[in-house]
């Protein structure tokens, strides 16, 4: 396993537009970073989850710096996730915050469940500025027990490469569903990983740790993204 980065997170903030106010972040910039990941958190733990927290890190010692942030709910303390115009909002002022923090280097977006699946929205809309590909910790393309492949209708409209992650326990998003759906899209790759769940936490019968998962989670992203931009 790769070592963790050394250097601490730094706090920042931006605006995130409109009555949203202002959102805090947290950039993390390793020595000698190749990319950019402007990360948003999933809808019920924000961007200083155990999860976000070990995932900035993996990232990190790949050389991918990270700007984790709030959506405006969560710099709330509100468990109630803000309207989609909102989130979106933010999605796109996070992106402004995260070139100008680090100018220069490639960006990409994404983010855990609904966070990443509010990029993809909003790029659907409209392209999200500088952004060379998303990147998904689990989309969510359906509650859990309804399974139904609507969600994901907004991906064609992505004009940019897309790489989800997802486990294959994972109950908001079943694979004969999602495999169909991005099939059509030849700029959208999937990478399993088997017995995870939507949290990307492996029962012990699974012989690896959820820390060998991250491990792993971060490498495909960075491998990812480097033959992106040698392409």
């Amino acid at each position: 396993m790769v070592p963790l980065m050394d250097a601490a997170p730094r706090a920042i903030s931006f605006d995130a537009g409109g009555r949203a106010g202002t959102v805090s972040g947290l950039l993390a910039l390793p020595p000698r970073p190749f990319c950019m990941l402007a990360l948003a958190h999933g809808a019920g733990a924000g961007m200083g989850h155990p999860f976000m927290e070990s995932l900035a890190a993996e990232l990190g010692a790949r050389s991918v710096a990270t700007l984790r942030y709030q959506f405006p709910y969560m710099e709330r303390k509100s468990r109630r996730p803000d309207p989609p115009a909102v989130l979106q909002a933010t999605v796109r002022a996070a992106t402004h915050a995260a070139a100008a923090a680090a100018p220069g280097l490639p960006l990409f977006a994404g983010g855990k469940s609904m966070g990443g699946r509010m990029t993809s929205l909003a790029a659907a809309e409209t392209p999200l500025a500088g952004v060379r590909g998303i990147v998904f910790f689990g989309f969510p393309l359906h509650p859990a027990g309804s399974p139904s492949p609507a969600r994901g209708e907004h991906l064609t409209r992505v004009t940019v490469p897309m790489l989800f992650l997802q486990g294959s326990r994972d109950k908001l998003a079943d694979l004969d569903l999602l495999r169909p759906r991005l099939a059509g899209i030849p700029r959208a790759a999937l990478q399993v990983f088997d017995a995870a769940d939507h949290s990307f936490h492996v029962p012990k019968t699974a012989g690896r740790t959820d820390a060998a998962v991250l491990d792993a989670m971060a490498r495909t992203v960075a491998e990812w993204a480097e033959a992106l931009l040698q392409a």
